[in-house]
């Protein structure tokens, strides 16, 4: 435990060091450029971190998830947009470390540690985003192939991309539908994938999202993720078991950032005579911000801990990624609050954590699908057997 414990703090600690010198001195110009990061993505490749949850014998670091959450948090408290470079990647990585056959880590797993291979997830589409069960998109089996057809959108990494994980109906009568669905690994290349236009988004700036299109495109066999179909639906469900406690932790990183930047400005900004952190409304307002970012962290991290020991977390996933992402979007408009004129400055960074954290409310399944899932798992826990 005590090595684990201080091979985590070396790792968080280089990353918090990577962060402070390199992220932040530029995230906010090549953010509102809406500029691809491409430095500090080779940096983040360097440094090993497209393998965070792939394991050691492919060639990642195969951290723990507290571990993958604490580096998600500080990433994310220099730029969120860079944290989703990493985020549906590791999606993509879980899953096949999860579900993948033997023969399709020993292919895909490699590529995808070392970011020679640039990962997404192909899941939304126009009329199915929470309701993944409404997908249209097919995939027909033609010999050795699959042929997908359909478009998805809000796809992260969809221009850089390289690799994705696809799901698709392999049989379109199935009932209930997502025992007819299955998911793919999909690699760029052949013709019939059409990458469409980037999204215009209000924050997420810098790495991409866009629309992909599929006409007849060719998915060879091989790539059917567990070599079954009709498991497709289970096996990206669980997948964004872990995508919510990462995202999850990215609202922690924006809400952290808010509070720092707002603390610091506080202490420096002088009215009636004296720092306005010495004013009890300032003061407030900063007690209660550091105990929603104090309690995120804690929800996150009891989350994490039995998820690493092999159980289900889908409540405390669900609980954690609901607090810390609200958590980011009440502190960074309190902290807006706090600087005043200079907070809806694009001269500070706060208005840009203020965009940014709409994203994390909405993305990974919405706050009010996660209040759903939580009710449900309360209901199942505290089922009353009398009834």
């Amino acid at each position: 435990m005590a090595d684990l414990k201080g091979e985590r703090e070396l790792i968080v600690k280089t990353v918090r060091e990577f962060v402070d010198k390199e992220v932040i001195p530029v995230a906010s110009d090549l953010e509102h450029r809406n500029e691809y990061p491409h430095r500090l993505v080779a940096q983040m490749q360097q440094m090993g971190l497209f393998g965070l949850n792939v394991p050691e014998e492919y060639g990642g670091a195969g951290v723990d998830y507290t571990t993958f959450a604490m580096i998600f948090e500080e990433i994310s408290r220099g730029w969120l947009g860079l944290a989703g470079v990493i985020g549906t990647h590791s999606v993509l990585s879980d899953v096949l470390v999860r579900f993948g056959t033997p023969e399709q880590k020993r292919r895909f797993l490699p590529k995808l540690a070392s970011g020679e291979a640039r990962g997404g997830v192909g899941l939304t589409e126009p009329q199915a985003g929470t309701d993944l069960q409404n997908i249209s998109t097919t995939a027909a089996r033609d010999g050795a192939v699959y042929r997908v057809n359909g478009s998805k959108m809000w796809i992260t990494n969809g221009r850089h991309g390289t690799m994705f994980l696809l799901l698709a109906r392999t049989d379109p009568a199935a009932q209930p539908p997502g025992k007819g669905m299955s998911a793919f690994v999909i690699e760029k290349g052949a013709p019939g994938l059409t990458v469409g236009r980037d999204l215009d988004k209000l924050g997420y700036k810098g790495v991409e999202t866009c629309e992909l299109h599929f006409t007849d495109f060719p998915v060879p066999a091989e790539n059917l993720i567990g070599g079954v179909e009709g498991q497709g639906f289970k096996q990206v469900m669980t997948g964004l078991e872990a995508e919510r406690l990462n995202v999850a932790a990215r609202g922690l990183g924006i809400a952290r950032a808010a509070f720092e930047e707002a603390i610091r400005y506080a202490q420096r900004r002088v009215t009636f005579g004296k720092p306005i952190a010495e004013h009890q409304s300032i003061q407030i307002k900063l007690a209660d911000m550091a105990t929603h970012i104090e309690a995120s962290r804690l929800l996150i991290y009891s989350a994490a801990e039995k998820k690493d020991r092999g159980e289900r977390c889908d409540l405390e996933a669900g609980m954690a990624k609901l607090f810390a992402t609200e958590t980011a979007a009440e502190v960074s408009f309190e902290a807006m609050r706090i600087l005043g004129a200079n907070g809806y400055s694009k001269d500070f960074p706060v208005e840009r954590y203020y965009r940014d954290a709409p994203l994390v409310v909405i993305g990974g399944g919405t706050n009010e699908l996660q209040r759903l899932i939580i009710a449900r798992n309360l209901l199942k826990k505290y089922r009353d057997e009398t009834s």
